[in-house]
């Protein structure tokens, strides 16, 4: 048995103008104020002696293996990501960045929002463009049903709605 772990494969390179922000924001913390803070930190730790058994100096070098491997994966997913600040043409189809309203079997409506992979966060209804149901829903129009596998089982939904908004919104 090998230590080897196949890479995760990447997730799309898309993102919303509000999210490319947020990401170059993070990088800019990291690299300008939280590393330099931790690093200070591991110096004073370190001057106190004995590093194999100072908590404060091993935690702190763990720290900063933490923030450069965040900052190694940032940079290079900025480089190579393709921001999305426009809506499409047809605003009557489902695609990147679309509000979308569906409505399951039992009349349950969910509203959410189709993001890049970064950008997911269920607080703000954002989901992966790479979830099994924003693919289905991917060039759907209102009144469209689709068929998705999701985490309770394969289910169908209808689109009851699909609108976006611009770039600074959201």
């Amino acid at each position: 048995m090998t230590r080897y772990r196949r890479p995760e494969p990447a997730g799309s390179k898309y993102a919303t103008a509000e999210g490319a922000r947020r990401l170059r924001e993070e990088l800019d913390y990291l690299w300008r104020v939280h590393r330099p803070q931790v690093t200070r930190a591991v110096a004073e730790a370190a001057a106190q002696g004995d590093r194999s058994e100072n908590a404060e100096y091993i935690y702190g070098k763990k720290q900063l293996r933490e923030i450069d491997r965040r900052v190694r994966y940032l940079r290079k997913r900025l480089d190579g990501l393709v921001v999305v600040s426009r809506p499409p043409d047809d605003r009557s189809r489902v695609f990147f960045g679309a509000w979308v309203r569906v409505e399951d079997e039992e009349g349950h409506e969910t509203e959410f929002r189709i993001v890049g992979p970064d950008e997911i966060d269920p607080a703000r209804q954002h989901v992966s463009m790479d979830s099994p149901l924003a693919r289905a829903l991917m060039g759907r129009r209102r009144d469209d049903e689709v068929t998705a596998e999701v985490p309770g089982g394969r289910r169908t939904f209808v689109v009851t709605e699909v609108r976006y908004e611009e770039a600074d919104s959201g």
